[in-house]
């Protein structure tokens, strides 16, 4: 039983209800980059040897080339998520708290646009 009063709700001192869809989403990345990361070092494993060619035609693949920007995607994604909880732990001015997400929003798109540019223009064989 809750002994919440209105006021707390108003002030805004009670729950945001965010959390846990926060919590879900950070552990379901983590798991998916366990799997995708299990994936690409038993691939490079797999492999002859490491020269570009041999990788390059390895990413030219449907297959290999959508689970390595899968592991991008859910790599970036996670990141973020946990450096967002960092920031709005311990950041505690709201222009410095705005700052440092802007320069994490744009550091991860970023990154992850660079990072999925790279795999495509492997997987297309350079015409990308």
């Amino acid at each position: 039983m809750a002994h919440d009063t209105p006021i707390k709700r108003v002030r805004g001192l009670g729950s945001a209800h965010h959390g846990a869809h926060h919590w879900l989403v950070q552990r379901f990345t983590a798991i998916g980059n366990l799997v995708l990361s299990i994936w690409l070092i038993a691939s490079i494993i797999g492999l002859p040897d490491l020269s570009y060619a041999t990788v390059s035609k390895w990413l030219a693949q449907p297959v290999s080339a959508t689970a390595m920007i899968l592991l991008v995607i859910s790599t970036f994604w996670h990141a973020r998520l946990g450096l967002q909880v960092l920031i709005e732990d311990y950041l505690h001015n709201s222009g410095t708290k705005f700052a440092a997400l802007a320069a994490l929003n744009l550091a991860v798109i970023g990154g992850g646009a660079f990072a999925i540019f790279s795999v495509a223009s492997l997987a297309f064989g350079g015409a990308a």
